[in-house]
Parts: structure tokens; C-alpha cells; sequence
């Protein structure tokens, strides 16, 4: 796995400051011995420059990784506290470029990591008032204690993941379960505007042959009356021609 771009640049940043050291050991020798120091003057001035971006950039990268939750919080103030470390050997740097303060002068050997000290790695010594966790620790065991962080981080990102991804097919299942709801609602829906429409025509149906009826015995009574007045008047006409 590819260590972190954040502590890529850290690291970087830390050679950096231990070139920046080197130079000024040399910068102070060279004056000692009367030699010109102005060409490593302006090497000097273009290095701090480049210290003092590096670690806006560090500042800015955790700022960004700590907001969107990249990192766990313990991690992020770890990493705030190296940034500060860096800031504070920054203005110590330039105090001792400047000639403000008398600086410790530093060996080489102290200077170059890898130069001394248990399995050819040495502690920064631009790097004092380490967090608990890292102090008295080389780069290379700083390194491997940031990559085992940064696993335990990407396996809990893993696990996140994979409770999201079951959640997410839940929620699909769910879904797909209320459309097969809906669709037999509207399934249903559609037989009972059906028979609803049945049941209307039926109704109409039955209030016409009411109707027929209702008419059909009126015109039946009428014509009962109508052969009772027949049958009186031929019954009337019979008595009065009927000789007595």
C-alpha cells in the first residue's frame, strides 16, 4: 500500500529542514575561516522559502483531511502537533540564519538521518517536543507506526463501507417491495373502477325496465276500461232494442 501524500510531503519537509541546519553549520564555518558565504546566503534564503510553503501546505493538506473525516481525530492532532514542531524550528531557523540568536552548532552526523544510532536510524534533532507516541523514535519506526495507523484506518473504512453497501441493498429490497405493493394496489384499484362502472350500467339498466313496466301496466289498465265501457254500452243497446 502507498504511504500517505500528507506524510510523503512531512517527510520531505523534514530533510528539508535538516538541509536548511546543514547549510547554516556550513554557512557559520565558512565564515569562521574567512571564506564568502554569499552563494550558500542565497541558497539559504530560497530554502526557507520553500520551508515556509511546504508547511503552509502540510497546514492547509491536514486542515482539509480532518474536515472531510479522511483521518481519525487522534491521527489529525498528531499530525497538527509535527506541524507545529516544524513551525517552531521554522523561526528557529531563520533566528539563526538572521544571526538573532547563537544557535547550537550541530555535527553532521546529528544532522543526516541514518548517520547514528540503533539500526542506522537517528531521532530528528529539529524535532523536539515530540507527542508521547513518537518521541525518541527514527523516521523509519515514525514511518511504520503512520502506515500501521493509516491500515487501521482503511480497514475501519472497509467495514464502513461494506455497512453502507448491506444498507443500501436493504433499501433497494425495500423499494423493489413497495412497487410490487403499489402495483397490486393499483391492480385492485382497476377492478373495483370496473365493477363500479358494471354496477352503474346495471342500475341503468334496471331503472329503464322499471320503467317499461310502470308503462306496460298503465297501458294494461286502460284497456281493461276501455272493454268494460265496450262491453256496458253493448249491453245497454241489447236491453233497449230487447222487445219486452
Amino acid at each position: 500500500m502507498s504511504q500517505d501524500p500528507w506524510l510523503q510531503n512531512y517527510d520531505a519537509t523534514c530533510r528539508l529542514v535538516q538541509e536548511i541546519a546543514e547549510n547554516i553549520h556550513e554557512r557559520n564555518r565558512q565564515q569562521r575561516t574567512g571564506g564568502n558565504p554569499a552563494k550558500i546566503n542565497m541558497t539559504l534564503r530560497a530554502s526557507l522559502q520553500k520551508l515556509k510553503q511546504n508547511i503552509n501546505q502540510l497546514r492547509e493538506s491536514l486542515l482539509r483531511a480532518s474536515s472531510s473525516r479522511r483521518i481519525m481525530q487522534s491521527e489529525a492532532d498528531r499530525r497538527q502537533n509535527l506541524v507545529d514542531d516544524l513551525v517552531t524550528r521554522d523561526k528557529q531557523l531563520n533566528a539563526t540564519f538572521k544571526g538573532d540568536v547563537t544557535h547550537p552548532e550541530l555535527s553532521r552526523s546529528t544532522l543526516m538521518p541514518g548517520a547514528g544510532g540503533e539500526g542506522g536510524a537517528s531521532a530528528n534533532p529539529w524535532l523536539v517536543n515530540e507527542p508521547e507516541e513518537t518521541r525518541g523514535l527514527g523516521f523509519s519506526a515514525i514511518k511504520q507506526q503512520q502506515q500501521r495507523i493509516v491500515e487501521v484506518q482503511d480497514a475501519g473504512l472497509d467495514a464502513l463501507a461494506a455497512v453502507i453497501s448491506r444498507q443500501k441493498r436493504m433499501g433497494q429490497d425495500i423499494g423493489n417491495e413497495l412497487d410490487g405493493q403499489n402495483d397490486a394496489i393499483k391492480h385492485v384499484g382497476e377492478i373495483i373502477d370496473d365493477l363500479t362502472h358494471l354496477v352503474d350500467k346495471t342500475d341503468d339498466r334496471i331503472r329503464n325496465e322499471t320503467r317499461r313496466v310502470k308503462l306496460v301496466e298503465t297501458k294494461s289498465a286502460s284497456c281493461g276500461m276501455l272493454v268494460v265501457i265496450v262491453l256496458l254500452l253493448i249491453a245497454i243497446v241489447v236491453v233497449a232494442v230487447w222487445p219486452t
